[in-house]
């Protein structure tokens, strides 16, 4: 089983004053952000990664390099873990998106929308380049790897929209919070989605355990009855 650990960069300026920041160069994490990022990477210093990949863009690198302290990893990027490509609509105020006629088609049939402009990308696009990444990353890295992808809100949405087996339309109900992390676990037939925008839960349990001589169950068999959990024995 692969275990890749989805996380969202922290708050930025264009989040806080509610601008569509898209691949526009230096919008960076805001003192709220670089906050979120040393507590998201406090809770992670427990967990051995096999890897940190991350977006091109500043902001998931400033929040992937402060899970990257004190550890001997060196920050890899990708660009398909990049932003959605938005387009005209990068830059522009949120409040006035919503007045557009894409806006609707973007809440209600994500994945019939395409962005405008010669630099815009359709969302279905973007999710198949995210799902494309994770899957070759994985493969890269092995199956008994823990690895963390540092990525943006609705790049990570479509990633476990995906995961859950959910058409892209229904991608809008999950939410991905600033530093949240989102985990799933890839197996040979299905993934498991473990969390979703877990933004202060104990991650002990994303610690592998040791390897067992002998499995009675597949790793891809999914517990009947709903198992135990991962609380005390």
């Amino acid at each position: 089983m692969t275990t890749v650990i989805l996380l969202r960069h922290g708050r930025t300026t264009a989040n806080a004053s509610g601008v569509l920041a898209g691949w526009t160069p230096g919008v960076q994490l805001d003192d709220a952000g670089q906050a979120q990022a040393q507590a998201v990477a406090q809770r992670l210093a427990p967990v051995p990664l096999a890897a940190v990949v991350s977006s091109p863009l500043e902001r998931c690198r400033q929040t992937a390099g402060a899970v990257l302290a004190d550890r001997d990893l060196e920050l890899r990027t990708d660009d398909r873990l990049g932003e959605a490509r938005y387009g005209d609509w990068t830059g522009r105020p949120l409040k006035q998106l919503a007045k557009e006629p894409l806006w609707k088609v973007v809440q209600q049939h994500p994945s019939a929308a395409v962005f405008p402009g010669p630099e815009g990308e359709g969302l279905a696009q973007t999710q198949a380049r995210a799902v494309a990444a994770v899957r070759q990353w994985n493969a890269e890295l092995g199956p008994d790897a823990v690895w963390l992808a540092c990525s943006h809100g609705d790049v990570i949405k479509a990633v476990l929209a995906d995961a859950f087996g959910l058409h892209l339309d229904q991608f809008q109900r999950i939410v991905v919070d600033p530093a949240s992390i989102s985990v799933v676990t890839y197996t040979e037939t299905r993934p498991f989605v473990v969390r979703v925008n877990d933004t202060g839960g104990d991650v002990g349990a994303l610690v592998p355990p040791k390897r067992r001589r002998r499995r009675r169950t597949a790793d891809s068999d999914a517990v009947v009855g709903g198992g135990a959990g991962d609380g005390p024995a």
